[in-house]
């Protein structure tokens, strides 16, 4: 058994595309899954799976999903190891945070073909990308001078629609389970 990480991409936004938790467990649990754990309400979930071909596994997801809610629902899944592996590297560890700071983690559903010089950093001086690992981006956002996170279109425009965002706090909410 493995454990993995699943990312729903733009679900329960602004009250669109509602998926509960208890929903998703239980459609999870129907495919197979074991020991299903979501984490908040945003599409975030722990489970064990037999089935190591994280591409197959994400698409029979993704087709469960589709079927029980009646609108697609990209699937990220991430090795738990690889979860654990980056919030012990803290790769915020060298940023000054406070109240105008805010960490993400992003998560490319394909391995990216864009190669950045780290650190990236955006035109309004806002938004910068730390760090590239594999399918994993690590950015900071600046809102000190605007509260319009520009960074998340920056996002797409280097790696495409295929990416999901949570906050730090969320990955360590994560790690723990």
């Amino acid at each position: 058994m493995t454990t993995l990480v699943g990312f729903l991409r733009g679900i329960n936004v602004g009250g669109h595309h509602k998926v509960p938790m208890a929903e998703l467990k239980k459609n999870l649990t129907q495919l197979g899954c074991e020991n299903v754990i979501t984490i908040l309400n945003s599409g975030n979930f722990v489970f064990e799976s037999k089935n190591e071909d994280l591409p197959i596994l994400e698409n029979k997801i993704e087709t469960v999903l589709a079927k029980s809610f009646g609108f697609a629902i990209p699937v990220i899944l991430i090795p738990h190891k690889q979860i654990n592996e980056l919030v012990n590297d803290d790769p915020f560890a060298s940023i000054e945070v406070h109240k105008n700071i805010r960490l993400y983690i992003s998560f490319l559903k394909d391995t990216p073909k864009v190669k950045l010089t780290i650190p990236y950093i955006s035109n309004d001086q806002a938004f910068s990308i730390i760090g590239v690992k594999g399918k994993i981006i690590v950015s900071v956002l600046d809102i000190t001078n605007s509260n319009t996170p520009k960074g998340m279109e920056d996002l797409e425009k280097l790696f495409g629609k295929n990416i999901t965002t949570r906050n730090w706090n969320t990955i360590q909410k994560i790690n723990n389970c």
